[in-house]
């Protein structure tokens, strides 16, 4: 998850986006681009991610604690049991995006999530070895360089489409790539940009 960077960076500012948001400048300084292997997370952001298809991603942060609440703590165990009534309480729901495709993926996607664990041992061992199970460092000094996709995020969503998920299309994959860190791509310019190539870098 994103957002609207352009329209957020200011020439005086060092962060790649977010800076006129506090919210999103602490998503950007902590979390976006930093690698995580928690399973809640990994899934908590599929879910965010499949719902941002079409708006902003300051749209769906400023949404995200009323989704932990609404989808059990992104505990996909819970989420995979929701039945027909408990999605259409979701509906009324005003604190998430009352999209009723988006609300019935999160069961279909909590579902595959699980099926993955269940093979791989964990989601992160399943996604992480599309990386050698370490991020990928870009070099980007622009926006206009970053890609919306890319050959990975494009296979990534093939074989999870083939696993029955949705809302994983090739853009929402590298957003996703982008947001569990398995990707660097803060601009070469922002301060987080070395301290993820320092901590996390070969």
């Amino acid at each position: 998850g994103t957002g609207d960077w352009s329209s957020d960076v200011c020439s005086y500012d060092l962060r790649c986006f977010g800076s006129k948001d506090p919210l999103m400048a602490e998503y950007h300084d902590k979390e976006w681009g930093v690698p995580t292997h928690d399973e809640s997370e990994l899934f908590g952001l599929i879910l965010l991610e499949g719902a941002q298809a079409g708006l902003s991603w300051r749209t769906v942060l400023h949404r995200r604690e009323a989704y932990r609440e609404a989808f059990a703590g992104f505990d996909p165990v819970a989420v995979s049991r929701y039945t027909p009534e408990k999605l259409e309480d979701l509906r009324v729901n005003s604190g998430i995006i009352r999209n009723r495709l988006k609300i019935a993926s999160a069961v279909k996607n909590a579902k595959a999530f699980l099926e993955i664990q269940k093979e791989f041992g964990s989601f992160a061992k399943y996604l992480w070895a599309y990386v050698d199970h370490k991020p990928v460092m870009n070099h980007y000094k622009d926006w206009s360089e970053v890609p919306a996709e890319t050959d990975l995020s494009k296979a990534i969503s093939k074989d999870l489409k083939k696993r029955g998920f949705s809302f994983v299309g090739p853009t929402i994959m590298y957003a996703y790539m982008q947001s569990v860190g398995m990707v660097n791509d803060h601009r070469t310019s922002c301060f987080r940009h070395a301290q993820i190539l320092e901590e996390y870098g070969e």
